[in-house]
């Protein structure tokens, strides 16, 4: 049956691959986006897209949809060192009001949680400001259906990449090198590049979403591709110089990725970083 469903941040990476493939569904979909990351170059036919911050989401959508995807927070690991009253801002303050918008009205709230609480043998969550608020968020949302019997499931990414990524300060890795590379400038690897990450094509991280806002129940649904990858294999994968630099403030080791209850709703990862490398390059050439 076609559905409400209401996405913040649906004018980001992940959000726009969403509402796109909700939209497909013949859902009516709304996105709540305040742009900081997202692009109004992403928008998707049918989709009705507003415009603000999620703390006055109840002001904004003042329907009650079937379903909320809560995509629209603050994402970047190192660069939120920098950034930390934006970082409470809107993965705090934003999530709390998100969080009594969904209690209020009774409604499943999908939740982006971050595997960053998990890397370094549970270490992670302590590590940034942005891995400390997504690791509080987590507790907060589980407490509340605790507390309220409010309906949600939290899923976590691991290093989404495909098409619609962007590079720069809030880009992501795949990105940066591949824009680097097709640029003829080196790729910039934080020491000591011993540092690994499960990499997932957000189509990947779709077909999940979708099967756990249908079906999840609960905490701890991982969206992750289990081949790690080093980030000098993955510099070496894309290819071209490769120039080392100093680590920074939040650079984890290792993230641990447990699919096994994503995998009882039937998803499975398909898509592989080595080619979509190699299509990015094919294509560039």
């Amino acid at each position: 049956m076609p559905k409400t469903i209401l996405v913040t941040g649906g004018a980001g990476l992940v959000g726009t691959n969403l509402c796109r493939r909700l939209i497909t569904e013949g859902n009516t979909v709304i996105s709540l986006d305040n742009y900081f990351t997202g692009s109004k170059d992403n928008h998707v036919s049918g989709v009705e897209y507003r415009e603000g911050h999620t703390k006055d989401i109840t002001r904004l959508v003042p329907e009650t949809p079937d379903l909320v995807y809560h995509l629209g927070e603050y994402s970047r690991t190192e660069k939120s060192f920098e950034d930390v009253e934006t970082v409470f801002d809107l993965n705090v303050v934003g999530t709390f009001a998100v969080a009594e918008f969904c209690r209020k009205k009774n409604v499943k709230l999908v939740y982006a949680g971050s595997s960053t609480k998990f890397a370094d043998g549970g270490l992670g969550r302590d590590q940034s400001p942005y891995a400390f608020s997504k690791a509080k968020n987590t507790e907060l949302i589980r407490n509340y259906g605790t507390w309220f019997g409010m309906p949600f499931a939290i899923a976590y990414f691991y290093n989404v990449y495909g098409p619609g990524e962007r590079a720069g300060a809030y880009g992501t890795v795949v990105e940066i090198f591949l824009q680097r590379l097709f640029r003829g400038e080196p790729l910039i690897v934080e020491e000591p590049g011993t540092q690994k990450r499960n990499f997932t094509h957000v189509d990947d991280i779709i077909e999940g979403l979708l099967l756990i806002g249908e079906h999840g129940e609960g905490d701890e649904f991982g969206l992750g591709n289990e081949k790690a990858y080093t980030i000098l294999e993955l510099a070496e994968l894309v290819g071209g110089t490769i120039e080392m630099t100093p680590s920074r403030p939040g650079n984890r080791m290792t993230a641990e990725i447990d699919t096994t209850k994503s995998k009882l709703l039937g998803w499975h990862p398909t898509r592989e970083l080595a080619e979509y490398i190699r299509e990015r390059k094919a294509a560039a050439a």
